[in-house]
């Protein structure tokens, strides 16, 4: 059987590249031998070999960027200046809950 090649041009950040390549490096593999094994592992799974996703915020963490928002609008308001003891700041938290 005739093992064919095919060259392919792809367009990629030069400072991506070379951090890429440095990687590859140490781990004793090619940018050429790399994009083979990922190519290899997407006929394999059918699909991308890791997870493609669009990054949401947790609802904790939404409610947190709210919190710190209210926050600092009643510091700048001057509704709010802080608190000078950790007991104030405790005091703060259990009158919220």
């Amino acid at each position: 059987m005739v093992n064919l090649t095919s060259v392919v041009n792809v367009n990629v950040d030069s400072n991506l590249k070379n951090q890429a390549n440095e990687i590859l490096k140490d781990l004793g593999l090619n940018m050429s031998t790399a994009i083979n094994m990922f190519l290899k592992q997407i006929v394999k799974r059918d699909g991308i070999p890791f997870e493609v996703t669009n990054p949401k915020p947790s609802k904790e963490m939404l409610h947190a960027l709210e919190e710190s928002e209210k926050i600092i609008k009643e510091i700048r308001e001057g509704r709010k200046t802080g608190y000078d003891n950790m007991s104030d700041l405790i005091s703060s938290l259990d009158e919220e809950h």
